[in-house]
């Protein structure tokens, strides 16, 4: 994540992009190998991170904390990484003994110059991380690791995928990115543009939603 010349906001595109799959197949990005196993699988949050909040969601929603081990970074972060503190909610790092996250990501790759962000989905048996790109966690933990649960709750039904898909990448790029494109300008040009384009996607979303029950799908009686 940075800042351009104009002051504007830019994020960093995640580097980990593979999948965990029912049957270990390839998944739209990345290579196989990584199949869906109870207790195969840790989780890397921080509880100040809006990103890391809906892998946690997922995976309480779906029933999950005991297939997907969980680890909780400090809340505050340091110019250099997230790290693991003696903080109320924190956790030490189980499988290194790392004191930061920066070593997991250069453990897995010493050539690594990227950005180090959670969530991190990791692969105990493989000794990598899988994904650090919360949209495809969530979706990797809606539906690969159902043999383990009786949830019975998909939240990406197949039939609606379209519509979610369309109002994800709209409320992903004018909301969810939209609200750092505020927060971190370093200019008032670029703030208040950013400001503008915020708020007019949260009244289009309202719109929306003042002629339906959710922005994807109807109300089940």
């Amino acid at each position: 994540m940075g800042v351009d010349a104009k002051g504007e906001f830019v994020r960093w595109e995640s580097c980990f992009r593979h999948w965990v799959t029912a049957d270990g197949a390839p998944g739209p990005s990345g290579e196989g190998g990584f199949p869906a196993e109870p207790g195969r699988y840790h989780l890397y949050v921080s509880y100040a991170c809006p990103w890391a909040h809906r892998t946690l969601i997922l995976r309480r929603l779906k029933g999950l904390e005991g297939v997907i081990s969980l680890s909780v970074v400090h809340p505050v972060m340091p110019p250099e990484s997230w790290g693991f503190g003696d903080y109320p909610g924190s956790t030490p790092e189980p499988l290194h003994g790392f004191t930061t996250l920066s070593q997991l990501y250069h453990h897995v790759d010493p050539e690594y110059d990227g950005v180090v962000t959670v969530p991190v989905l990791y692969d105990k048996v493989r000794d990598t991380i899988v994904s650090n790109e919360s949209s495809e966690i969530i979706r990797m933990f809606n539906s690969a690791f159902d043999r383990w649960t009786d949830v019975g709750l998909d939240l990406y039904p197949r039939a609606l995928r379209d519509a979610i898909d369309r109002i994800n990448a709209y409320v992903y790029s004018h909301i969810n990115n939209g609200v750092y494109r505020a927060g971190f300008a370093t200019r008032q040009g670029a703030y208040e543009k950013a400001v503008r384009r915020l708020f007019a996607a949260l009244d289009e979303l309202e719109r929306l939603l003042s002629r339906q029950p959710y922005l994807a799908g109807t109300l089940v009686s």
